[in-house]
């Protein structure tokens, strides 16, 4: 199976609801039929108390129960995802809700308990195990925990802090994958852009229009080192790519590699993920803000929360090495040049549209500026000028937005709360810092 096939089928894996149910399935089975043919061997459990009526009854009410909370949760979960969608983003769907391993293990124990009671009963007739009537018992004990723990874990899980924290750890871990080198105090702006010239050959997607999900770098890498030449990525991770548009610019040597072989190491979907995406998670991030924003929704307080996270993010970006889109093979020559984002694109995006759709709000101005001012005073001179940009645009959206002046003083206030924190030095908390290199 080529790289591009197997990583869909991976992450079809992982988004998937009915895997972990299904291999319960399987495994309710093998465990049954197992447990049968070692009777012999579990002679040392106690004789189950109740007779052949006891235990009919016992089964039925735990088939019954693990049907209930079979539906329940199914019901409840279908009934979460439309109201999450609806107030956050639809993208939390396939990144968070149905990836959580929580919810896909609590399905798959009912589910096993369920058949377990059904094997249970239809052998008590013929005098079943005593192990394997008490071992049916205590899945029917857990099932019950787990459905109460489940309850409570599923209110907790779909409060929006919960949501974007755990986009935001995604985050994290897609820009250690991607920048894994902490930027060095002695960079001088970004490193020296390489021009290839052009193209010995360009290689088309031929597939239909789709958006890049991931690369197979180090593929590519070997492949451009055994043709001595530069493969370079037309378009980066989450662009849209339409059919017949340019995919590949091969450089030297590599114009010899086989379309095939190339078009393998790119694997495309119909909506964007955090796997190898590292603006994804401030996108779904503001996605959610900006609805928050909306006068549908008017929650100012939940964009509060996603700018904490955004800034969180956006701070260790800021101590990361971005150059990243020049891969060089072990001899240190240039191989693949694969479009990365750089800091200016991390910066607006976290900015941009949270100050277009959130300046009349006293709490968004304010946990904007604190957000900016923060990273101003801790971050390298090299990362400033983004920044700086974007509070002198903050100041002139509130010159246009506020037309009394003391609300207009108020909103330039840097506050970490939003509204209701520490007065004018509020600010003053950016000279913190952590003592690590990357904020986590």
């Amino acid at each position: 199976m080529s790289w591009n096939k197997l990583y869909a089928l991976r992450s079809y894996l992982r988004s998937s609801l009915w895997i972990v149910p299904f291999f319960a399935l399987v495994l309710q089975q093998i465990l049954f039929r197992t447990a049968l043919v070692l009777e012999e061997w579990t002679t040392w459990v106690p004789r189950w108390p109740l007779g052949t009526e006891g235990t009919v009854a016992a089964m039925q009410a735990i088939i019954s129960l693990a049907l209930s909370f079979i539906v329940f949760t199914f019901g409840s979960l279908l009934v979460a995802i439309q109201i999450a969608s609806g107030q956050l983003t639809p993208r939390i769907i396939a990144t968070t809700l149905l990836r959580d391993n929580v919810i896909r293990f609590t399905v798959g124990l009912f589910i096993f308990t369920l058949l377990f009671a059904i094997g249970v009963i239809s052998r008590v007739n013929t005098s079943a195990p005593s192990f394997i009537v008490w071992f049916s018992g205590i899945l029917g004990v857990a099932s019950l925990a787990a459905f109460l723990y489940f309850i409570d874990y599923s209110a907790r899980l779909l409060r929006p802090v919960s949501i974007i924290h755990r986009v935001a750890e995604q985050g994290f871990e897609v820009l250690n994958l991607v920048y894994p080198a902490p930027l060095a105090k002695h960079e001088e702006g970004s490193p020296p852009h390489h021009r290839l010239g052009e193209p010995a050959r360009i290689v088309a997607h031929l597939a239909s229009s789709a958006i890049i999900l991931a690369v197979d770098v180090k593929a590519l890498t070997a492949r451009a080192q055994r043709a001595d030449g530069i493969i370079e990525l037309s378009a980066r991770i989450g662009d849209f790519v339409s059919q017949r548009q340019p995919l590949f610019r091969l450089h030297g040597g590599a114009a010899a590699v086989p379309d095939h072989d190339l078009r393998r190491t790119v694997a495309f979907g119909r909506e964007r993920t955090i796997e190898q995406d590292p603006t994804f998670a401030f996108r779904v991030i503001v996605d959610i803000a900006s609805k928050a924003l909306s006068k549908a929704i008017n929650d100012p307080t939940t964009a509060v929360l996603a700018i904490d996270q955004l800034h969180r993010l956006l701070r260790s970006v800021g101590r990361r090495q971005l150059g990243n889109e020049y891969i060089r093979d072990a001899e240190g020559c240039l191989r693949v040049v694969l479009p990365t984002p750089d800091w200016e694109d991390f910066v607006q995006l976290t900015c941009r549209e949270i100050r277009i759709y959130g300046t009349e709000n006293l709490q968004i101005a304010r946990r904007l500026r604190a957000m900016i001012e923060n990273l101003d005073a801790v971050l390298p001179e090299t990362r400033k000028p983004a920044l700086r940009l974007e509070r002198d645009l903050l100041d002139r959206m509130i010159e246009k937005v506020y037309l009394l002046p003391e609300d207009a003083a108020l909103a330039r206030i840097a506050d970490t709360q939003g509204l209701g924190g520490s007065a004018e030095k509020q600010h003053l908390a950016r000279c913190r810092g952590d003592s690590g290199e990357f904020e986590r």
